[in-house]
């Protein structure tokens, strides 16, 4: 058996009931085709770089399982029909490694700095210097040629 995580993307104009459902069909799946239950994430209302089915936003959750190849073709196949999915994604997940909401780990944005005052350039003046030019002849001749 294979550890796998599903990233599932539920709209978020559907009931939370049915979401809680959803969830419980999976895990009712999983345990049915033999595998173990790891854990479920509830990341939450999520704003999407782009709209999907003329919504903006999505409900994230993030379940980690054990089960068999099989088992999770029926699981994806589940979460294919139901209309309440947008997207889903599952992946073998990596041992020892923390999958985790981008929530408020990170450090909370610094205020920009403030303007720092930058003295104006000032060219200097372009005087009118009439450019001096060599008025030497141009002739090769010399006296003995001519």
């Amino acid at each position: 058996m294979t550890t796998y995580e599903i990233l599932l993307m539920l709209d978020p104009e559907g009931a939370e009931a049915h979401q809680d459902d959803l969830i419980k069909r999976v895990r009712d799946l999983v345990e049915s085709g033999g595998g173990t239950w790891r854990s479920h994430d509830a990341w939450g209302r999520r704003r999407l770089a782009y709209p999907i089915h003329k919504k903006n936003e999505g409900v994230y959750h993030l379940v980690v399982f054990e089960v068999g190849a099989e088992t999770l073709d029926e699981i994806s196949r589940v979460l294919k029909i139901d209309d309440a999915v947008l997207r889903h994604l599952a992946t073998k997940h990596i041992e020892g490694s923390k999958t985790s909401a981008p929530r408020d780990d990170t450090p909370a944005p610094t205020p920009a700095p403030a303007p720092v005052a930058v003295p104006e350039y000032e060219a200097p003046p372009l005087e009118a210097a009439p450019l001096e030019v060599a008025a030497e002849p141009a002739d090769d001749l010399t006296d003995e040629e001519e």
